[in-house]
């Protein structure tokens, strides 16, 4: 079931950098560093973009002083301001730090569920209500997407079923949040496991599923962004150079790369509204930032062919 009207050229990219490219990362950024890279990738247009977690430093210290990345990154025009936040105390600090969006991961696998957050999934669920009630009666508004992580199998309990995926889902549904991300937290998923879950999650919550969050583990992120674009998604979530990774989930590896899939979008005829020559020379920030980091990235190695067209409505004039 497609939800998305077919003659939709327009796909949101969410940059995840700042936040799932950087929790991995060897060493820690200070905020100015952090601020520096933000402004390079709001200038290329991405328009929304995961700047931090609110998560134990000691358990994360990339993410430390996110509130104040929060707020430098708040002074950029038209930028969608998101943050991450794993429980009520982290939500509550996103919000006074005046985050524009509220990303809370629930795990469809258990243990990773407990490894990640400390509490088994149904508790996970059951806090999202919470931090919902706590948003909706604050006089700002913050909008709440849930993103199902392990949606596409576990590394430490396997398979995760799409009755299970869809069930996750439905309940977050059911507390209030405003969206619903689908998320590759290893990198297990293929295309035909992504329109599986995305047709059981739209059949579950309907328009409600958004986006997806994919990984590129196993060197299938973009053919899983097709499929996902065969089943009406128009919203993904990418990092530059391929960072990233989830501490709590053993094997797992970097993201799609941001490079890469607004090359292959554009290619497609889809509108991003990002400069792809302004994104690659982001990439210099980050190499001399994280020298002991690979950044990856087909189009970065090869070069931006000759060729390449970006669609007419890509890039603001």
């Amino acid at each position: 079931m497609q939800y998305a009207p077919a003659s939709d050229r327009t796909v949101t990219v969410c940059e995840v950098g700042p936040r799932d490219g950087l929790q991995m990362a060897r060493r820690t950024l200070p905020p100015a560093t952090r601020l520096a890279w933000i402004h390079q990738l709001a200038a290329a247009g991405l328009r929304e973009i995961e700047v931090g977690s609110f998560v134990s430093p000691r358990l994360v210290p990339q993410m430390a002083d996110t509130a104040d990345v929060v707020r430098g990154a708040l002074r950029i025009d038209g930028l969608t301001v998101c943050a991450l936040a794993a429980n009520l105390k982290g939500a509550i600090a996103a919000h006074e730090a005046g985050a524009h969006v509220l990303a809370i991961p629930i795990s469809a696998s258990d243990t990773h569920s407990r490894a990640n957050v400390n509490k088994g999934t149904d508790a996970q669920v059951a806090m999202v209500a919470d931090i919902v009630d706590w948003v909706r009666a604050q006089s700002r508004p913050m909008r709440i997407d849930a993103a199902v992580a392990t949606a596409f199998g576990c590394s430490m309990e396997g398979e995760v079923s799409t009755v299970r995926v869809a069930a996750v889902a439905r309940a977050l549904a059911d507390t209030g949040v405003d969206e619903i991300a689908l998320a590759d937290t290893v990198g297990y998923a293929h295309p035909a496991g992504i329109r599986a879950a995305v047709r059981a999650t739209q059949d579950a919550v309907g328009t409600r599923l958004r986006k997806l969050h994919l990984h590129d583990t196993m060197g299938l992120g973009l053919a899983n962004v097709l499929a996902g674009l065969d089943e009406g998604i128009r919203s993904f979530d990418s990092c530059l150079a391929g960072l990233g990774g989830c501490p709590f989930a053993p094997g797992a590896s970097g993201n799609v790369v941001t490079e890469d899939l607004v090359f292959m979008l554009h290619g497609m005829g889809y509108a991003t509204g990002i400069d792809l020559p302004q994104l690659l020379a982001a990439r210099a920030l980050l190499a001399e930032a994280l020298p002991e980091e690979t950044l990856r990235s087909g189009v970065a190695a090869a070069g931006i062919p000759k060729t390449y067209r970006p669609p007419r409505a890509a890039v603001p004039a």
